[in-house]
């Protein structure tokens, strides 16, 4: 067991470096939409910030007053981009406080995303459904893992009307699942407890076999 978790670490280790290298950056002005998408593998957000980091980007017409903050973060955009993307092959994403909240008043904000399109299966479970994930070959490493619903064609339903339900999986998967050949999976509101109520849900997970 311990040797398959060290696999599993080292090879998880090389695909962040490997990802690092081949990473793409994108930058969306603010109230334009952010586009990522893989034709190979899936989604993985590395960096993100939605503030200003520089007087130039997305400057064309506006006050010297909107762009001159500088040092403008919003910690949790990491977390934002990877909660709505990692795992998908394709993601669009609102470059605005709505969805980020604003970081620095009267600022003209932009998205600065990188990301990398990692070899990984997918997985998805309908709400009640159960599913076991198997490596033919190698051990389990879970990427990423939501239980929500984050598009309407996966599990289609009279009660999936919503694109944006989020409930990050990840970690408690990771540590169900990873190092082992297989991995029996419910999506049930008594496993994960219920994001989105009215909305019918599914567990999606990424992973790959090492």
């Amino acid at each position: 067991m311990v040797v398959q978790k060290l696999s599993w670490i080292i090879s998880l280790l090389f695909l962040y470096q490997h990802a690092g290298a081949e990473a793409t950056r994108i930058v969306t002005c603010e109230r334009e939409s952010a586009i990522l998408s893989c034709d190979e593998g899936f989604i993985k957000v590395l960096e993100a910030n939605y503030g200003r980091t520089d007087r130039r980007t997305c400057s064309i017409g506006r006050p010297a007053n909107q762009i001159s903050n500088t040092h403008c973060f919003q910690l949790t955009s990491l977390l934002t981009m990877s909660t709505r993307c990692d795992g998908s092959k394709n993601c669009t994403v609102l470059a605005g406080i709505s969805v980020f909240s604003d970081p620095c008043f009267e600022c003209h904000k932009y998205l600065n995303v990188s990301y990398d399109c990692i070899p990984a299966k997918r997985s998805v479970i309908c709400q009640n459904a159960q599913k076991v994930i198997v490596c033919d070959t190698g051990v389990i490493s879970i990427h990423h893992a939501n239980y929500g619903r984050r598009d309407l064609v996966a599990c289609p339903h009279p009660w999936a009307t919503t694109k944006e339900c989020y409930s990050p999986q990840t970690s408690s998967l990771q540590s169900k699942c990873n190092g082992r050949r297989s991995c029996q999976l419910k999506a049930s509101n008594s496993v994960f407890s219920d994001p989105c109520p009215r909305f019918y849900k599914y567990l999606e997970v990424t992973y790959s076999c090492s």
